[in-house]
């Protein structure tokens, strides 16, 4: 059913000429509409998958959406207050082949009222969060992390990325929590904040999330495509 208090969502396809390799479907953080992550969804797409962005109360429509794509993978994204709704849609069995958290809400100190500097120091990212467009139509719900047992049921691979600098949800609280995930990929940003895919080390996320894609969609996460050879 389609949350009528959430506006639609902002989709970005693969150019004509990329095949298309999966599908992404994001769901915004506290207080954010989609016009957050258009700079994310246009440059996953860049590299063939279909990326969707939906506001926090539309979770259940972002793992809808995700469900019907024709292409695999199809993965859920979240950040902040999305980041604990995909987990918790992950921990109910959503049929979907893996998961991606950022700047998961761990931290005593209250995401929805903090400020932007707090959020992220890229001057981009900045501007976009001062537009009136930037701030979500319907309020966002307070979503907790899954606990340890929830976190335990989630069978699926799952991406965390996460600000080594983070004020609002210290790096170390979310490691701890994360740990509980049978299979999970920490990645901190050094000296990165909570905006984790939209902070100044942008570009270096969306290629470590490009990555990941590429050994999910080929087979495992588990297995390098790419590795370094140490002399």
């Amino acid at each position: 059913m389609t949350n009528a208090t959430a506006p639609a969502p902002a989709i970005w396809d693969p150019p004509a000429a990329v095949r298309v390799r999966g599908a992404l479907a994001v769901v915004a953080g506290a207080g954010e509409s989609v016009r957050v992550y258009e700079r994310f969804g246009r440059r996953l797409a860049v590299d063939g998958y279909t990326v969707a962005a939906f506001e926090a109360p539309a979770a259940a429509d972002a793992s809808a959406w995700l469900a019907a794509q024709v292409h695999a993978p199809r993965v859920l994204v979240g950040s902040d207050r999305g980041a604990a709704a995909v987990l918790a849609l992950a921990a109910g069995g959503a049929p979907v082949d893996g998961v991606i958290v950022a700047g998961v809400p761990v931290g005593s100190a209250d995401d929805a009222q903090a400020g932007d500097a707090e959020r992220t120091a890229c001057p981009v990212h900045l501007g976009v969060l001062g537009e009136a467009a930037a701030h979500a139509v319907a309020a966002a719900p307070a979503i907790d992390v899954p606990d340890v047992a929830a976190l335990g049921r989630v069978r699926i691979p799952v991406l965390a990325i996460h600000g080594g600098a983070d004020a609002i949800a210290p790096f170390s609280a979310a490691r701890d929590a994360l740990a509980a995930l049978p299979e999970v990929e920490l990645v901190e940003t050094v000296g990165g904040l909570h905006d984790a895919l939209n902070d100044a080390s942008h570009r270096s996320v969306a290629a470590t999330i490009v990555l990941w894609l590429e050994r999910l969609r080929a087979g495992g996460v588990q297995t390098p495509i790419v590795r370094e050879i140490v002399r």
